[in-house]
């Protein structure tokens, strides 16, 4: 039986997607109609899934969604002409691209060819750039789903020692950015971190997003600590895992985010709240 307290992020994300739905009620009121464009590129099984799944949590929440399906031979310049037909579209305010993209298109290239005031990924280098100097315009879904939830937890963060596994500029980066202002002492550790474990068990507040299944285990974790782990794998059983080794880490951790159901579902309602403000703006 786990100890620690479970982290609920499929509950958390339902409130804020009802909260998101009752702000996109009153933005069509005011005579504005939200709207998200998915770009999907290729056939990739996953990323079908995300798509869908972004889709329909749209549709639930009154917010117009357009997926525009590309093949996965299109060339760079092609999908740079989709992305400027977007930028131009007014019933458009949020553009998301999904990642990762066919080998021979520079991912860079297309993120920063996006309106950085419909980049609801908050990947474009003007976003990154107003988060770093603590004035963020769009933050990035997941590290925003993370700060949501420490939120709804009431985890004190200020002054905290918070920890991140994982280096990303789609997790680990941003997420260290965001525990920086609210005041956290912040490590990031990578895949080249001598000692490890020397990091992680003196963590307050411990994020793992490296890809690698069940790599943080409970030995590695400060009794007590808050645990959000940010990883999703599927094993050969077919069964999902996370990054943190649940079984072990739940009894040691004072709060754990589960695996699926914990940030999985934050991504996207905070996706929505992204796409709901860049509406905001236009009014």
């Amino acid at each position: 039986m786990s100890k620690a307290k479970i982290i609920d992020g499929k509950k958390l994300s339902n409130d804020i997607k009802k909260e998101v739905a009752s702000q996109v009620a009153q933005l069509k009121l005011e005579g504005v109609s939200p709207g998200l464009a998915v770009v999907l590129v290729g056939d990739d099984p996953a990323s079908q899934v995300y798509v869908r799944n972004k889709a329909s949590a749209c549709d639930a929440a009154g917010i117009y969604s357009k997926v525009i399906n590309l093949p996965a031979h299109t060339k760079e310049h092609e999908l740079l002409k989709v992305i400027q037909e977007l930028n131009n579209d007014e019933i458009i305010h949020g553009i998301l691209v999904q990642l990762p993209l066919p080998a021979h298109i520079n991912s860079a290239n297309i993120i920063q060819e996006i309106n950085p005031n419909k980049d609801v990924d908050g990947f474009h280098i003007n976003n990154v750039g107003l988060l770093t100097t603590g004035n963020p315009n769009m933050k990035p879904c997941t590290p925003y789903g993370v700060m949501k939830m420490l939120e709804s937890e009431k985890v004190p963060v200020w002054g905290a020692e918070a920890v991140i596994v994982g280096a990303s500029n789609i997790v680990g980066k941003p997420m260290a950015l965001l525990l920086l202002a609210q005041g956290a002492t912040v490590t990031i550790c990578n895949s080249k971190t001598k000692d490890l474990s020397a990091h992680t068990s003196r963590a307050d507040i411990l994020v793992v997003a490296t890809g690698r299944p069940n790599m943080v285990t409970g030995d590695m974790i400060k009794p007590g600590a808050v645990v959000i782990d940010v990883g999703i794998n599927r094993m050969e059983n077919n069964k999902l895992c996370g990054d943190v080794e649940f079984e072990s880490a739940s009894q040691v951790a004072g709060a754990i985010t589960p695996v699926p159901g914990g940030v999985g579902p934050m991504t996207i309602a905070m996706l929505l709240t992204n796409t709901v403000e860049a509406a905001k703006r236009t009014l």
